[in-house]
């Protein structure tokens, strides 16, 4: 016994010293990957404590050995992938120490004429995993994206569309996304409570989207994917849907309200509803609305999802759900129909 502490002792010193190797940190994949659009390159960045080699590949389910190596041994934490044109492209980032792989795409799909369209992977979910990109897509209206647009939203391979808009914008406003089978659920805009606030427009989300949202995760559990789900902004029934989707998933509120954010920056609102003569849609209170916006330069730049001292407008749609189902689980249990054994198949199918 005395000598099993005399070495101890000894291998103390020695690792205080220096002279032995430390036991070697647990092993992760590259670190807050992101990439960014410059032109027709990406540039993708992470963070990392060694070098990483930096693979490209045109499919979200792509391997290793299936992608192009475009940079090896990286160790600055940058890459910038030229010739990419605005076709769709997915990086894998690979430890060289670990071989532990990190995959990353560009969030917002690069359209001339769409607003906010953007893909939710990336996003840490259920069990140290992340959500996987190029499966799920949130979106403002499509009525004047352009045949370029088309394409490039074709390119994505989508299996469904919901439109998650009301009886009038879907007429003001038809989408153009063509050739993707197509679902809505008709409701007037004055359900929406517009009139009320938004607190008052966001506790009426859970009850309101309700139906959208079974239809969302009935094709997800069918594997009916990737799909797409837009409201005319993209913010606020697509923001609600978006954090609805991603708790399910495991994502936390804070990475949740992050992306509910990016919104803001995201959006083009010229380009979410055809320009609206008034004239011509006498007695329209929807289109007298819409209109009225067109008209306002206030609406010509997003305003921020925020109450006047900071707090999400998402919040309040959380606490209705709180106050009438007892959480997120219980939401998704009473009111989407969503068993433990589907959340659990969700978080299989569309976490990696």
């Amino acid at each position: 016994m005395i000598r099993m502490f005399a070495r101890r002792r000894v291998a103390f010193a020695l690792l205080a010293a220096g002279s032995l190797t430390a036991a070697p940190a647990l092993a992760a994949p590259p670190a807050e990957p992101m990439v960014q659009r410059r032109g027709e390159a990406l540039v993708v960045t992470w963070q990392s404590r060694g070098p990483v080699d930096v693979f490209v590949a045109d499919r979200a389910d792509a391997t290793l050995k299936s992608a192009r190596l475009v940079a090896a041994r990286d160790a600055d934490g940058k890459a910038e992938i030229a010739g990419t044109g605005t076709s769709r492209s997915y990086v894998l980032l690979r430890d060289v120490r670990t071989g532990d792989v990190a995959a990353v795409a560009e969030r917002v799909i690069p359209l001339e004429a769409g607003s906010n369209f953007r893909d939710i992977g990336g996003y840490p979910a259920a069990n140290g995993r992340h959500v996987k990109w190029g499966m799920i897509y949130r979106s403002g209206g499509t009525p004047l994206i352009t045949a370029a647009d088309q394409e490039r939203i074709r390119a994505l391979g989508l299996a469904n569309m919901i439109d998650l808009r009301s009886d009038e914008e879907r007429v003001l406003a038809p989408s153009r996304v063509d050739g993707v089978p197509y679902t809505a659920v008709g409701y007037s805009m004055g359900k929406l409570g517009v009139a009320g606030g938004m607190e008052a427009t966001y506790r009426n989300l859970p009850a309101m989207m309700a139906p959208q949202l079974r239809q969302i995760f009935a094709k997800l559990l069918r594997q009916e994917a990737p799909l797409a789900y837009n409201c005319s902004a993209g913010q606020d029934r697509t923001g609600f849907a978006t954090a609805v989707i991603l708790s399910a998933l495991g994502t936390d509120y804070a990475a949740i309200v992050t992306d509910y954010h990016l919104s803001t920056r995201y959006r083009r609102p010229e380009f979410e509803m055809p320009r609206i003569d008034p004239a011509q849609h006498a007695g329209d209170p929807v289109a007298a609305m819409f209109a009225h916006y067109q008209g306002d330069p206030r609406y010509s730049t997003p305003p921020p999802l925020k109450t006047a001292d900071g707090q999400p407008f998402l919040d309040f749609a959380y606490a209705e759900i709180k106050d009438r189902w007892g959480g997120v689980d219980g939401y998704l249990r009473a009111e989407i129909g969503l068993s433990p054994q589907d959340i659990a198949r969700l978080r299989q199918l569309y976490t990696s």
